[in-house]
């Protein structure tokens, strides 16, 4: 093999840092020697120009219709206009018939919508932006849609979440073909993480949904984020919130969708994570800041909720850069 041929599929109103993402991870593969190299090419309908949906223009290298493999990796970008690809009958068949011929087969983002109208992930586990997630789920109930983990893969079809999780698919495809030298390289120079996990969550609890409507609700959340060390059992909660445990878990179930002890362990470990990234603490003072009292508990609720311990977590996440103690 004397090059990895790679084709990204674009069409109007795909989403630039989709395909940027790829593309650039990428050549900065090849500028590191890889052998073979990466030959990228952006291949859209009619080989026409594509204006993407923040309204910038990318000229087109490949006409879609006329790519013919074998493929390396056929990667579909996701972006606003993903419906309308979806049901365009011919981006759609043309991915399928280079699926046929492809090593590999990617979607990024809502890039799976296109996947998805083509067959290519019935029967399969498949993740999207976690916006979309239900509404594709509804609409190609064949695919098992997990809004959670940042990239999947199942057999030799893989999906990625939302926007810059393309990177961390790309990361993961370049130690595949290369080595995880070369990924932690290209995450270098990309100055971004040195790969995050595949399953972990593609939005904290602290940013991806409005503080809850219920005040009381709101007000408890609030008391957890700032005392995770402190005794935060559900019985407690209710106490100081002066209402009975029961009500407490039923509000907790109507606003947030989990109970107040599962809340206070997701806060507890994502705050775990952060200062495992962010600061040079001993795993046993990570632990009792948090509030999980043992190195032990903390192990089990991060296997728990990242597929991984928190020393590896730790090992692979953690930037270059100084880091606070």
């Amino acid at each position: 093999m004397t090059e990895r041929r790679v084709v990204v599929v674009g069409y109007d109103a795909a989403e630039l840092l989709d395909i940027a993402s790829i593309t650039t991870s990428l050549g900065i593969a090849n500028l590191h020697g890889v052998t073979p190299a990466y030959h990228v090419r952006l291949a859209t309908p009619g080989g026409h120009p594509i204006t993407c949906g923040t309204g910038l223009t990318l000229l087109a290298q490949e006409t879609l219709e006329r790519v013919a493999g074998p493929l390396d990796t056929l990667i579909v970008s996701g972006g606003i206009g993903h419906l309308a690809a979806a049901d365009n009958g011919g981006i759609v068949a043309h991915v399928r018939r280079l699926a046929l011929e492809s090593r590999r087969i990617a979607s990024v983002c809502t890039g799976a919508s296109i996947l998805a109208a083509s067959g290519l992930l019935d029967g399969r586990r498949a993740t999207t932006h976690w916006r979309w997630a239900p509404s594709l789920a509804s609409r190609y109930p064949k695919v098992a849609f997990d809004p959670e983990p940042i990239f999947i893969r199942d057999g030799d079809v893989c999906t990625a979440a939302g926007v810059t999780s393309a990177l961390d698919l790309t990361l993961a495809f370049v130690e595949e073909d290369h080595g995880a030298g070369v990924a932690r390289s290209v995450a270098r120079e990309l100055v971004t993480y040195l790969q995050r996990p595949g399953n972990q969550a593609q939005m904290s609890m602290f940013t991806s949904a409005p503080p809850p409507a219920n005040e009381l609700v709101k007000q408890v959340v609030d008391h957890i984020s700032g005392h995770l060390d402190a005794d935060l059992t559900a019985a407690t909660l209710a106490t100081q919130a002066g209402v009975s445990e029961r009500h407490l878990t039923r509000l907790f179930l109507k606003h947030l969708g989990q109970s107040p002890g599962r809340f206070v362990r997701q806060a507890r470990t994502e705050a775990a994570a952060h200062l495992l990234t962010s600061t040079t603490l001993p795993m046993a003072a990570v632990a009792t800041r948090c509030g999980f009292g043992t190195v032990e508990t903390l192990r089990q609720a991060f296997a728990a909720r990242y597929g991984i311990p928190p020393s590896q977590y730790r090992a692979t996440q953690s930037s270059t850069g100084v880091r606070l103690g």
